[in-house]
């Protein structure tokens, strides 16, 4: 999709984890944060050289998040449109079964 996006994300309770990115596309931010996971993942796990990982991690990663939000740009409406947990969590699942299709033919 081909949308400009912005995460809004507080990692802990402390206001101060609060920080946004800022991507060209729906895609783009969706990647960010499955590479923001596996950033923790390898923080987490110094000693391994592959990191492994299902979906379901990753959606408990992020339901383990304080907030978690996007906005995102509708051409139609020429406002940024926004998305809470729930349809990140939808789109992102439907964004890695896509990819997952495509990587098996």
């Amino acid at each position: 999709m081909t949308t400009h996006t912005i995460i809004l994300i507080q990692f802990t309770a402390d206001d101060n984890s609060r920080t946004y990115l800022d991507f060209e596309t729906l895609d783009k931010s969706l990647s960010s944060l499955c590479d923001i996971y596996e950033a923790k993942l390898k923080l987490s796990n110094p000693s391994l050289s592959t990191i492994q990982y299902d979906l379901v991690d990753l959606l408990s990663y992020l339901d383990s998040l304080s907030d978690l939000s996007c906005l995102s740009y509708s051409e139609k409406t020429k406002t940024y449109l926004p998305h809470g947990w729930d349809w990140i969590k939808s789109v992102l699942y439907n964004q890695l079964k896509e990819e997952s299709l495509a990587n098996a033919v």
